[in-house]
């Protein structure tokens, strides 16, 4: 069970208002590779969730200023908050509806190949799953339950704030894309003026 997290939201505007500023904050882009090559914030670095959980005490040694995370949404990026913070990194805060906010607020995007986000997949395969097995159910006794098992799965995710699902897909050849190497990530955070 995931816990509620103490740092500021962040509207896009003011985002926008802090990037043009004379001391930008870090932008920390949570979502897989393949949803950041998409499109992303300009100046954004890509450190997937994944990553950054498993590298957190690396890159808490580079991030000694402010950091704001990014998801497509904010639920990632909440999580992604709560592991730093539980490192000892201050001056957290996120980005309030993610991309999907910025992006309605007409935020500068850096737009890369279309590709289906990480929520658009998981509705895909849990409509798909429900579909045919309500389908084969007509044939099949108890086959339904099959639907019921993933409806049940969604709902404990709404109410967790997680997703085996997502989790499961972002590993994907789809959504990985080239792995984020945590060094090149610490080299860029260091070459920053």
């Amino acid at each position: 069970m995931t816990t509620e997290t103490n740092a500021a939201r962040l509207t896009p505007g003011t985002l926008r208002h802090l990037i043009e500023g004379e001391n930008s904050p870090r932008l920390l882009d949570v979502r897989t590779p393949g949803e950041f090559r998409t499109s992303h914030i300009p100046g954004s670095y890509n450190v997937p969730l994944d990553t950054l959980k498993e590298h957190r005490q690396e890159l808490l040694r580079h991030l000694d200023e402010d950091v704001v995370l990014i998801c497509r949404s904010g639920g990632r990026a909440a999580q992604a908050e709560q592991a730093l913070a539980e490192a000892g990194l201050p001056n957290l805060r996120v980005l309030d509806g993610g991309i999907m906010a910025w992006e309605a607020a007409q935020g500068t995007l850096n737009h890369g190949e279309p590709r289906w986000d990480l929520e658009r997949q998981v509705r895909l395969i849990a409509g798909s799953i429900v579909l045919v097995s309500g389908v084969v159910g007509f044939f099949v006794p108890g086959v339904h339950l099959v639907g019921t098992f993933v409806g049940a799965g969604l709902t404990f995710a709404a109410l967790t704030n997680t997703c085996a699902m997502g989790m499961m897909l972002s590993k994907l050849p789809y959504n990985r894309g080239p792995r984020t190497d945590i060094r090149d990530v610490i080299n860029s955070l260091r070459g920053r003026s």
